[in-house]
């Protein structure tokens, strides 16, 4: 894709997102997006930037650092989207502001302990297996308050919500029960001083479903970027 069809796609997502929020009588502005960016180029990373998009996510934790090293020029707000490896937690921890997935007590030790001193601690979302699909990471719904209690004593990381990677529809209705799903988890398990007010759930085909239902960040990428290369 040029550079213009970069920016004409993420115009586009844009207006899905405010048709979507208005529907669901949300301000468009409390809804984020990530743009999705792995397996595409540093180039069209940049383009998008240039159109005004600052959160970026990355799923391959060489690729990532490769282009964050290509575009250390920019303040991109990097998102790690992928699944973690203990042997990539020091990285992760050193070079992302996010993580949307965190699912394993000894990864969320270990991502506290190497966060970098300097740097504010790492925001995480903790992700939520709701459809007990084996492929699919994240934990049980019955396992996040163990989960969440242990974060809350680790220095390094600020759990700021929840988030969830639900089996693909092609039916609204369908889509929304495991995002509803969600939203109800974490109003159950949060507090004053936890609000939990992240939701990360919704990507290119079922974007509409997931803000209707709560989200806070979607992670689009082929709607942006077209197939991945």
């Amino acid at each position: 894709m040029t550079n213009k069809d970069i920016e004409a796609s993420l115009r586009q997502t844009q207006a899905r997102i405010r048709t979507a929020a208005e529907r669901a009588g949300r301000d468009p502005e409390s809804v984020a997006l990530i743009a999705v960016s792995k397996k595409q180029s540093a180039e069209a990373i940049r383009a998008a930037y240039e159109a005004g998009q600052r959160a970026f996510g990355e799923s391959y934790l060489q690729e990532a650092l490769d282009k964050i090293s290509q575009l250390a020029d920019l303040d991109i707000d990097w998102h790690f989207i992928g699944r973690i490896q203990a042997n990539k937690t020091r990285q992760i921890a050193t070079h992302f502001a996010w993580v949307h997935g965190l699912a394993d007590s000894a990864h969320a030790r270990r991502l506290s302990e190497q966060r970098p001193g300097e740097m504010p601690p790492l925001n995480v979302c903790l992700q939520v297996n709701l459809s007990g699909e084996s492929s699919k990471g994240g934990i049980e719904p019955s396992a996040v308050p163990d989960l969440l209690n242990l974060c809350e004593t680790l220095p390094g990381l600020r759990v700021r919500g929840l988030m969830t990677l639900p089996a693909p529809s092609d039916d609204e209705t369908t889509q929304r029960q495991p995002f509803r799903a969600l939203r109800m988890l974490r109003d159950q398990l949060a507090t004053p001083t936890r609000p939990l007010s992240c939701l990360s759930m919704g990507m290119s085909d079922d974007l509409e479903a997931a803000i209707l239902e709560g989200a806070t960040f979607v992670r689009i990428g082929t709607a942006i970027f077209g197939e991945r290369h």
